[in-house]
């Protein structure tokens, strides 16, 4: 099979499987449909295997689409990479992709992008946020170079080096700890459970620790899509949530917001996560090791950050 196999095919096929749809791939590859379609036909016949499941809109891959599709992203890589390190023997260049959680994006690689950048302008970085379960599934399929989890995936096939424990708060309004004092948790009504909604590590254990405390499970929740609305909207008093403190250090300092008392402290180690089938190509290991080195001069804070206006 090898000796048929033409890059060209792969990149045609990954280009399918990600926009779902052979015209979208054309447009997006400079094609005329056909010769997406006839490239296809070809790799199935060198697969003997359909690759694809035609529906109403679009294609999705079928089972040994989805299995081929694994491969093809590190063949793909390893011609990325053999280019990459050709042209930067002398500076590295290329891109390295990335996905963290928002809140650490904001936290965290916001001091570290300028110097990095300052230093390697030729190093192109694809970021994008997402959620824990989201994030262990592109590093296991070969989708990105690394992923930043708040916890370890524990997967033999993924290989987790730590970063930064943070330590995690629930956090409120002064009005609403005022009541929280006052009033019972199973008598509280009205108060919204804030976070990023049920794909969030931090929401779901926050929701866990909020019913050992006593908060109704029938308690309102409120799903926001960044940090910043997050920070905003139990500043002014919508409701509680479970963070890292780091998110909300602004305000504890100038006592916008007030950290609830907790049973024990709770804590998560942030780690960097990629494939352990993954060949690094010299771009990510730069990043790897700029990031790890930033992370262990600046461990408790991120100076950009705190020196922001609370939202």
């Amino acid at each position: 099979m090898l000796e048929k196999l033409e890059g060209r095919f792969l990149v045609t096929f990954l280009t399918v499987v990600g926009e779902g749809s052979f015209s979208r791939a054309a447009d997006k590859l400079g094609y005329v449909q056909s010769t997406v379609t006839s490239q296809i036909q070809m790799l199935e016949q060198i697969c003997g295997n359909k690759l694809f499941h035609r529906l109403s809109r679009g294609v999705k891959p079928t089972d040994a689409g989805e299995k081929l599709a694994v491969y093809a992203r590190q063949f793909v890589q390893l011609g990325q990479m053999l280019e990459e390190d050709l042209g930067s023997l002398e500076r590295p260049r290329g891109p390295v992709r990335v996905r963290a959680l928002e809140s650490f994006c904001v936290t965290r690689l916001s001091g570290f992008l300028n110097p990095f950048f300052a230093e390697y302008p030729e190093v192109t970085l694809l970021l994008e946020t997402g959620f824990q379960g989201d994030i262990v599934d592109q590093v296991a399929s070969h989708e990105i170079d690394f992923g930043i989890v708040p916890k370890d995936p524990e997967r033999e096939d993924i290989l987790f080096e730590p970063l930064v424990e943070e330590n995690l708060v629930l956090v409120c309004s002064n009005e609403l700890a005022s009541r929280i004092r006052s009033e019972d948790w199973s008598g509280l009504t009205g108060v919204q459970v804030i976070g990023f909604g049920s794909r969030c590590v931090y929401h779901n254990d926050g929701l866990r620790i909020l019913a050992e405390l006593g908060l109704p499970a029938s308690a309102p929740q409120a799903e926001f899509p960044s940090t910043e609305m997050i920070r905003s909207m139990v500043a002014c008093g919508l409701g509680i949530a479970f963070v890292p403190e780091i998110t909300m250090e602004k305000e504890l300092a100038t006592g916008t917001v007030v950290s609830i008392p907790l049973p024990k402290p709770v804590r998560m180690n942030h780690g960097l996560i990629w494939h352990r089938d993954r060949v690094l190509g010299t771009p990510a290991k730069v990043f790897r090791g700029k990031l790890l080195e930033y992370i262990t001069r600046h461990p408790n804070r991120d100076f950009e950050l705190s020196d922001r206006d609370p939202a």
